[in-house]
């Protein structure tokens, strides 16, 4: 090739000089020619190595690194990742090098974005509806397939996993630092992200849902048998300063969530479990007053605010009347929050939030759309239970993409009981991390070494697992040895 040889390689190089000296010229600015300069680089990472680009647009959309660290905000991080995302989408699928397929969790996924699709049409405010479908849901929409096409190899599953767990730590010590400076901090002690600028981490069940995200992937680096030294460092750092985080937030529905994540590695590896249910029961209560998630409660009591009990239950109750409403498309995505004074049978002055995944999804989708969604959690988790009880049984010593696959698989499984014990408190019913799940659990469940020749024979699904996906199995593909 032209660029392989030693004049092209040179002309290129002062190409690409020349053209960053010109834009340095016209815009007087030495950021213009350093873009410039990189562009080539970002071009080539974009068609190299598209698992990198979709894994990074996922972690600035759902951690809001760009918010947690201001200083990033003007390099408008999220815009160039995304439309790196689309352009490597685009490669991938012109080139034919994307496989695509439909599993029956994808199916139900499908169902739902076009059903909650065709319900921003029927919304109470289109606009309202529309923004937040346009802003963010076509996007969880789009990278769900991207994720369930593109990971294919254990590599990608430990990128991922790696890029969730830092992502926690950079944005569980900024919550930290808040704590003790006093920054932001709700109700006196809770402590949020971003709030003078009206960041999503400004609220503190917000700011725990993200921070218990990583959390089942940082236990499974650490507890996972074959993953080198380094690796259980990162899960190490990343398990204290997240936990920390969601302690900082008091969230009730963080602490349960984190709770459900640590039950499930613990169930996998206890035999009493008598024992194990009491020793959890102490250990949440221990957490709870360590968190001061009583001394909230009754400030929240005394003060009317929407976190206490009370507060939840109009909430809820405000929620099934909307769904009564409007059974078969519910009042639109969004539209919670605007609805809230039509719908409640108390107002005390100002609208609230639904604060529970399952009365969002419930009012904001009808009981059509709800329905649909408990299908697709019920599907997910099913096939998670079934991939993570196979895991179980590959001998991880024998390579470390097999210990990477079987990590990975246990901390999604992890990660979705999280989701579920989390979502009676925590509303996370059209935004980023159960979508990330959902699709790294349909990847994951077909990166297995008895589908690609390392381990053939064992816990092997070659016929059953496919059922209803329309794309051949990868059956030359090797796993590769993660360094």
């Amino acid at each position: 090739m032209f660029l392989s040889s030693r004049i092209g390689q040179t002309l290129a190089a002062v190409g690409i000089s020349c053209f960053a000296g010109a834009a340095w010229y016209a815009t007087k600015t030495p950021l213009a020619a350093l873009a410039l300069a990189l562009a080539p680089f970002a071009v080539l990472v974009v068609f190299r190595f598209p698992v990198a680009i979709i894994v990074g647009f996922v972690v600035f959309s759902l951690f809001r690194i760009h918010e947690a660290y201001p200083m990033l905000y003007s390099l408008r991080i999220p815009q160039l990742l995304a439309m790196g995302a689309l352009a490597t989408l685009g490669y991938q699928f012109a080139t034919r090098r994307l496989t695509l397929f439909l599993t029956p969790e994808l199916k139900v996924a499908l169902t739902f974005f076009i059903l909650v699709s065709f319900g921003v049409i029927f919304a109470s405010n289109f606009g309202l509806a529309f923004g937040f479908w346009n802003g963010t849901f076509v996007k969880i929409a789009i990278m769900v397939f991207a994720i369930a096409w593109l990971v294919q190899k254990p590599g990608d599953l430990a990128l991922a996993s790696r890029v969730f767990v830092i992502a926690g730590f950079l944005v569980a010590l900024v919550a930290i630092q808040n704590r003790h400076n006093g920054i932001g901090l709700v109700e006196g002690t809770r402590v949020t992200i971003g709030r003078s600028f009206g960041s999503m981490l400004g609220d503190p069940n917000d700011l725990a849902l993200v921070l218990l995200f990583p959390a089942s992937f940082a236990v499974a680096m650490i507890l996972r048998r074959g993953l080198g030294f380094h690796d259980r460092l990162i899960g190490l750092a990343g398990l204290a300063t997240v936990i920390l985080g969601i302690v900082y937030t008091q969230s009730r529905g963080g602490l349960l969530g984190l709770m459900a994540v640590c039950g499930v590695y613990a169930w996998n590896r206890t035999k009493n479990k008598m024992l194990l249910v009491l020793a959890g029961g102490a250990a949440g209560a221990v957490l709870f007053v360590l968190a001061g998630v009583g001394d909230r409660s009754v400030v929240a009591a005394a003060d009317g605010i929407d976190e206490s009990s009370m507060g939840r239950l109009y909430a809820w109750e405000a929620a099934f009347r909307m769904a009564l409403s409007n059974p078969l498309s519910g009042v639109g995505l969004d539209n919670f929050y605007a609805n809230y004074f039509f719908y409640s049978s108390h107002w005390d002055g100002k609208n609230h939030a639904v604060h529970s995944t399952w009365f969002g999804v419930l009012a904001e989708s009808g009981f059509l759309g709800f329905g649909v969604f408990c299908t697709m959690v019920g599907v997910t988790l099913r096939r998670a239970i079934v991939s993570e009880k196979e895991a179980r049984q590959w001998p991880a010593h024998l390579d470390r993409g097999v210990a990477w696959t079987g990590a990975t698989r246990e901390a999604l499984l992890a990660g979705l009981a999280g989701f579920c014990v989390s979502g009676t408190f925590l509303t996370q019913g059209f935004i980023w991390p159960f979508y990330i799940m959902h699709a790294l659990i349909v990847a994951a469940d077909r990166i297995s070494p008895d589908r690609i020749g390392i381990l053939p024979g064992v816990a092997g699904r070659n016929a059953s697992s496919d059922a209803g996906c329309e794309s051949p199995v990868l059956e030359n593909t090797k796993i590769n040895k993660i360094q």
